[in-house]
């Protein structure tokens, strides 16, 4: 009976149209954010802040970023490794060759190249879909990890290819401890999660909307198609390069090209088939899914005494038991069953 929004009433267009319109969400996000900001950092070790929580949020906003493509423009994309590696050599670029430079504009900067890199590569989605669109960026996955390989000039003519990141530093304070990077990786996802909570309700997200339910008549009552998806590859490869400098300076403390492999994509294209295609929740349900399922599967390996052989492929059995599940049974989700969750909250204690 406390989740009723009864009685609350929006005297204004300003106040029905605000990005929680619930009394009850918004109290709610606010106590949820200040445990994250606050309670978190004093009870966490540095093992849950280095294995579970930074890769928790770096994950969860790559999955935004393949969901804006894919759930709510309706574009299939295989290449959202090859922008996160755009976006952190671009990065590592940056700061190496502009002294001085912010490391938080250096992370936008290599947002905005992957977001260049999108567009590029998102030309042929004005004439091909579905199968083959996939195809395309599959394309793009392999042609961007062979040019960060070979072309020296991206690894700063280093012998190995793997390259230490750069220190980060924000108004004079290092960021080098596992709590101070959660913190800072924490913001940058906040800021952004609300960011894109803002633009699906506008004529932006429902224009995406609109051609991905059906493209021929969304040009008929006039979206630009071309606009429209290229936009959606813009905003949606911003995302993914943006995490992906965080996964270089917050999480491997390393740039490397093989770190963005093709198993990357498939597991952030896993997140949001996992936690509700289309939905911006659904991304961080899928994303704690799928950093947590393998521990909890090695402690089940670990407690049966498993064969190695066994356990090292029963995370790869699982996760394919899993997408064949939520495709049967739900295909919207963990964010679907958040969803009728809710709903029978409104309306307990009676039934439906």
């Amino acid at each position: 009976m406390f989740y009723r929004e009864a009685g609350q009433f929006k005297p204004t267009y300003q106040a029905d149209s605000q990005i929680f319109p619930i009394r009850q969400d918004r109290i709610g996000i606010m106590l949820l954010l200040a445990i994250a900001f606050l309670a978190v950092p004093l009870v966490a070790t540095p093992y849950m802040f280095s294995a579970i929580l930074i890769p928790f949020l770096i994950f969860s906003l790559a999955a935004l970023g393949l969901n804006i493509l894919t759930g709510y423009a309706g574009q299939l994309s295989l290449g959202t490794a090859a922008f996160m590696a755009v976006g952190a050599f671009a990065a590592y670029n940056f700061m190496l060759r502009i002294p001085g430079i912010p490391v938080l504009l250096a992370f936008v900067l290599g947002g905005l190249c992957a977001a260049l890199v999108g567009v590029a590569f998102g030309l042929p989605s004005l004439r091909i879909r579905g199968f083959y669109l996939a195809a395309a960026t599959l394309a793009t996955q392999f042609f961007v990890v062979w040019c960060l390989t070979k072309i020296q000039w991206f690894t700063n003519y280093s012998s190995s290819g793997v390259i230490t990141a750069q220190k980060i530093t924000i108004l004079g304070y290092n960021f080098d401890t596992p709590g101070s990077k959660y913190v800072l990786t924490l913001a940058i996802v906040c800021v952004m999660a609300l960011m894109l909570r803002n633009m699906v309700r506008t004529n932006v997200g429902r224009s995406w909307m609109a051609v991905r339910d059906m493209d021929v008549a969304a040009e008929v009552i006039g979206f630009r198609l071309m606009r429209t998806k290229l936009l959606a590859f813009a905003v949606s490869s911003f995302y993914c390069g943006v995490a992906g400098a965080l996964y270089a300076y917050a999480y491997l403390g390393t740039v490397e090209p093989e770190a963005y492999s093709l198993d990357l994509s498939f597991r952030i294209l896993f997140m949001i088939i996992i936690g509700g295609v289309g939905s911006i929740i659904g991304a961080f349900f899928g994303a704690a899914f799928i950093v947590l399922l393998p521990i909890l599967l090695n402690i089940i390996a670990h407690a049966l005494q498993l064969p190695t052989s066994v356990a090292s492929n029963l995370e790869l059995m699982v996760f394919g038991a899993l997408i064949i599940f939520f495709l049967i049974v739900e295909p919207h989700g963990l964010a679907r069953l958040w969803q009728i969750a809710k709903e029978k909250l409104r309306l307990w204690p009676f039934p439906h």
